[in-house]
């Protein structure tokens, strides 16, 4: 079928063909042309689309250093020289635009001399069972911190009439559980949960693309992802109390689910703003 510009554009932020692949032998000669293709997009559009989308991010990054406080509450980030973040995530954090793009664009800008590296393990449609396989990467990175965006993908349910979520409430606080177990045991990192955001149920539901396989979501499920990550002692940064039912429609794309590149420029704010209380 013939897509529109905004089809396209939907592709690029939710789906990047390499790190869906990224666990298999091939995947690293995975061309720019041949994740076009996999996308159904004209490779000359594919390339040119991604830089537009990467002057974005150095446009947020801007525009958040320009705000009176930012540039001090980048300073009070409890960051060492040469650390090593990863932020661990799904398709919010998979973004060519996303918070975790922004992130690394602020701290390079503001701390040049300080060698900070973020670095997004994230993968589109990922769940927390989904990150109990992947954590062994961000472990073997050797990470000062994670930063945990995940568990949306938990409370996701597919058809009209779901009887079940794709992982229920109670494995996901266990999941959640031995990540950290996971990360405290095995390394020196210190852990930072960052709670799902709510959705448009109805926008979600009617999406050109999200419909077709039946992808629905209720928001009394997500708050039970973000009640779990409560459970610690850890900090938390909670995205679902901040971004209330009023405030979606300023966030979100047109799908109800995913970040415009002002949502994903909210999201950094909000995360560098309760980091840098932390000592």
């Amino acid at each position: 079928m013939k897509m529109s510009e905004e089809q396209r554009h939907w592709l690029l932020k939710v789906f990047q063909p390499e790190r869906t692949v990224a666990s298999l032998p091939g995947a690293a000669s995975l061309t720019e042309e041949a994740r076009a293709a996999l996308l159904g997009l004209d490779p000359d559009y594919y390339s040119a689309e991604l830089a537009k989308l990467a002057r974005g991010v150095k446009a947020s990054a801007r525009m958040l250093l320009a705000e009176p406080d930012m540039g001090a509450m980048i300073d009070r980030l409890p960051l060492r020289k040469d650390a090593r973040i990863f932020a661990l995530g799904d398709s919010r954090t998979s973004d060519p635009q996303s918070w975790a793009v922004i992130l690394q664009e602020l701290i390079s800008a503001r701390r040049p001399d300080d060698n900070i590296t973020v670095v997004a393990s994230a993968v589109s449609g990922d769940t927390t069972t989904h990150g109990l396989v992947r954590i062994g990467e961000v472990l073997a990175g050797d990470p000062d911190w994670v930063l945990f965006f995940l568990g949306l993908n938990d409370a996701r349910t597919q058809g009209p009439k779901p009887t079940k979520t794709m992982v229920h409430h109670e494995e996901t606080a266990r999941n959640l559980a031995e990540l950290r177990s996971r990360v405290t045991s095995e390394t020196g990192a210190r852990c930072l949960w960052i709670t799902p955001v709510a959705v448009n149920e109805n926008q979600v539901s009617q999406h050109w693309a999200l419909s077709r396989f039946g992808v629905r979501f209720r928001n009394e499920d997500i708050a039970q992802v973000a009640t779990a990550m409560h459970g610690f002692g850890d900090p938390v940064v909670d995205l679902f109390q901040r971004f209330d039912a009023s405030s979606l429609n300023e966030w979100l794309m047109e799908d109800g689910l995913h970040f415009t590149q002002a949502g994903q420029q909210r999201i950094a704010l909000e995360i560098v703003r309760s980091w840098c209380e932390l000592r």
